[in-house]
C-alpha cells in the first residue's frame, strides 16, 4: 500500500515538473542563431519596420516549385527570414504561392503576375550534362491596410553564375522585406528639394532614381527665381524641405541664389551636389561625328564649395578601369553594337569602412572632374575614387572615339585613386563670412548646426538613359546588359544625409554562403558514390564475416 502511494506521488510530481517547465517555456521561448554570420538573427532596423503593425500584414510568396539546390536554397532562406519576422510580431503572416503548378491555369497566371509587374525569371537546370530552362516567379506581395508592395526576391546581376546570383539575392532579403514594410507600415515625413533654375538635368533623365525616393520622402521641384524679389521667402520656403538635390547644373548660380543656399546649410540643411567643373558628355561625342571639344565650366560656386572644404577641378579623369562604350559596327541592317573600353567611364572604387558605399557595385561616371579636399574643421570621408591607373587631362581638350583603335599605355597612368566623391560632416562656416553680402537676411547666422553635404563629381552619376522617350533604370547600360551601382549609391547617400540610414544597416550586411561545386560534383561522382556507397557496404560485410568466423572458432570446441 505504502509503495502504491509513493509511485501516486512520483507521478503527480513528474506531471507538475511537466506543466510548470511547459508554462514557463512558454513565456521564456527563445530562438538561437548558432551560424557565425548571424543570418537568421533580423536587424533591430528591420525589427522596427514591423513593430508598429497592428493588424494582418500578408506577405505572398511566389518562389514555390521543384527548383535546382540553389534557387531551392533562396527559397528556404525566405522563409526562415519570414518565420523570424513572424515571431517578432503575430501579425506578419505568410504563405508560399505555386502559380505554375496547375498546367490549365498557369499561362493564365503568368500573363497576370506580369501585367502586375511581376516578370517571370529564366533558369538553367544542368542535369548529366544536359540544359533545360525552367521559368520561377521570384517576386512576393506584402498587403497591409488596404495597400500592396511588390517584393523583388532575386537581386539581379549581368553575367552573375546561379550561385553567384543567389549569394546577393540572399544577401539582399533582410533589406527587400524591410524596405517593402517600410513603404507600407511607415508613413512619409521627410522633404526633398529638387533644384531647377539653373540648367539642371531635366526630369526625365532622373526619372527612375526620383521614383525610388518617391516611395519614401516627398519630393518637389524647387527654383530660385523669387530670390531677387524676396529672398527671404525663397529662404523661408527652402527650409521647410530636409534635403536638396541639384543635378548637374550647366547655368552659373549668381551671389544671391549662393547666399540663400549658404543659409539654407548654416540652418542645418542637408544637400546632395552633383556637379562638375567641364563641359562635356557623351552624347555630344555621338551626336559630332566622334569629336567634341571638352571645356571649362564656371557655375560661380568655387568659393562655395571651397570655404566648405572642397574644390572641384576643371580635369578629366582618365582612368584603365572603366566601363565600355558600344560603338556601332556596319550599316543600315547590319549595323552592330560592339563594347570597347573607354578610359573616360571611371569605375569608381567605394570606400568598404563606411556604410554608404559598403558591399557597394562600382559606380559608373562619364567624363568626371576630380575633387580636392582641404583643410578645414569639416569632417572629410571620401566615398568614392578612380583606380590606381588613372591618369588627370586638362581642359581644353579634344576628345575623340578614334582613341579606341590605340592601345594606352600603362606606364603613363600615374596619378592614382582621385577623388570622386566626398562625404562633408560638422559644423559649417557660412561662404559671407567677413563678406559683402548680397542683401540683407534676418537671423544671418555665420556658422550652421551640424548638418551634413555630398559632393559628386559628375551630374552623370545619377543620369538614367532614355531610349524611345521613356526613362530606363538608373545605373542599367541597355547595350551592352551591365549593370552597375549608382542607383543604390544615391540611394545610399540620401538615407545618410537625411539620418535614415536604418535601410544602409540592413543593405550593409553581408552573409557568406556555402555552396556545392557542381563541376567537383561531376568530376568526383564516382569516387563519393563507393565512398558512401560501397565501403560501407563492404565494411559491413566484413564485419559479418570476421563475427562468423570468430563465432564459430569459439563454440566449435
Amino acid at each position: 500500500m505504502l509503495r502504491n502511494k509513493k509511485n501516486i506521488i512520483t507521478i503527480v510530481i513528474t506531471l507538475v515538473v511537466i506543466i510548470a517547465i511547459n508554462l514557463i517555456s512558454n513565456d521564456l521561448y527563445k530562438r538561437f542563431d548558432l551560424t557565425k554570420d548571424k543570418r537568421y538573427t533580423l536587424s533591430s532596423e528591420a525589427l522596427q519596420t514591423v513593430e508598429d503593425v497592428d493588424s494582418p500584414l500578408i506577405i505572398d510568396v511566389f518562389l514555390e516549385g521543384d527548383f535546382p539546390s540553389e534557387f531551392r536554397r533562396l527559397r528556404n532562406e525566405t522563409q526562415q527570414l519570414l518565420e523570424e519576422f513572424t515571431v517578432y510580431n503575430s501579425n506578419v503572416k505568410f504563405d508560399f504561392i505555386n502559380p505554375l503548378a496547375d498546367e490549365k491555369t498557369r499561362n493564365q497566371n503568368l500573363q497576370q503576375l506580369s501585367q502586375r509587374g511581376l516578370q517571370p525569371f529564366q533558369i538553367n537546370i544542368k542535369d548529366n550534362g544536359k540544359t533545360s530552362q525552367e521559368v520561377i516567379i521570384p517576386w512576393a506581395l506584402a498587403s497591409y491596410n488596404e495597400q500592396t508592395v511588390i517584393v523583388p526576391l532575386i537581386k539581379n546581376k549581368i553575367g552573375a553564375t546561379d550561385q553567384e546570383l543567389v549569394n546577393s539575392s540572399i544577401q539582399n532579403l533582410e533589406y527587400a522585406f524591410a524596405e517593402a514594410f517600410k513603404k507600407l507600415v511607415s508613413p512619409k515625413q521627410k522633404k526633398i528639394a529638387v533644384l531647377r533654375g539653373n540648367g539642371q538635368l531635366s526630369d526625365i533623365y532622373v526619372a527612375d532614381f526620383l521614383k525610388k525616393l518617391g516611395e519614401h520622402y516627398y519630393l518637389a521641384p524647387f527654383t530660385l527665381d523669387s530670390v531677387a524679389n524676396n529672398p527671404q521667402k525663397t529662404l523661408n520656403d527652402i527650409s521647410n524641405y530636409d534635403l536638396i538635390i541639384s543635378a548637374k547644373p550647366s547655368v552659373p548660380f549668381s551671389e544671391e541664389e549662393k547666399y540663400v543656399l549658404d543659409q539654407y546649410t548654416m540652418t542645418g540643411g542637408k544637400s546632395l551636389w552633383l556637379t562638375e567643373s567641364i563641359i562635356m558628355d557623351r552624347d555630344s561625342l555621338l551626336n559630332n561625328a566622334g569629336k567634341a571639344v571638352a571645356i571649362m565650366k564656371d557655375l560661380n560656386l568655387n568659393d562655395f564649395f571651397f570655404k566648405y572644404g572642397v574644390r572641384i577641378n576643371p580635369v578629366i579623369v582618365n582612368d584603365l578601369y572603366s566601363a565600355p562604350i558600344p560603338l556601332a559596327i556596319g550599316e543600315g541592317n547590319n549595323t552592330q553594337y560592339q563594347p570597347v573600353q573607354w578610359q573616360y567611364s571611371p569605375l569608381a572604387a567605394s570606400n568598404p569602412n563606411h556604410p554608404i558605399t559598403t558591399n557597394l557595385d562600382p559606380v559608373k561616371f562619364d567624363f568626371t572632374s576630380q575633387i580636392d579636399t582641404l583643410k578645414n574643421s569639416i569632417d572629410k570621408t571620401i566615398l568614392l575614387r578612380s583606380s590606381q591607373l588613372t591618369k588627370l587631362e586638362g581642359v581644353p581638350r579634344e576628345i575623340s572615339l578614334d582613341i579606341v583603335s590605340q592601345e594606352p599605355k600603362p606606364e603613363t597612368y600615374t596619378e592614382p585613386n582621385q577623388t570622386l566623391a566626398v562625404l562633408l560632416e560638422g559644423e559649417f562656416t557660412s561662404v559671407y563670412d567677413k563678406r559683402i553680402k548680397p542683401f540683407k537676411f534676418s537671423g544671418y547666422k555665420t556658422k550652421s548646426t551640424t548638418t551634413k553635404m555630398i559632393v559628386v563629381a559628375d551630374g552623370d552619376v545619377i543620369k538614367n538613359d532614355v531610349i524611345r522617350n521613356k526613362p530606363q533604370e538608373l545605373g542599367f547600360e541597355f547595350l551592352t546588359k551591365r549593370k552597375f551601382g549608382n542607383k543604390e549609391f544615391l540611394e545610399n547617400a540620401v538615407n545618410y544625409l537625411l539620418n535614415d540610414d536604418g535601410l544602409i544597416n540592413i543593405r550593409t550586411k553581408e552573409v557568406k554562403l556555402a555552396f556545392l561545386d557542381s563541376e567537383k560534383i561531376k568530376d568526383q561522382k564516382t569516387k563519393w558514390q563507393i565512398i558512401n556507397i560501397a565501403i560501407p557496404i563492404a565494411l559491413l560485410g566484413l564485419f559479418g564475416f570476421s563475427f562468423n568466423y570468430l563465432r564459430r572458432k569459439r563454440y566449435s570446441k
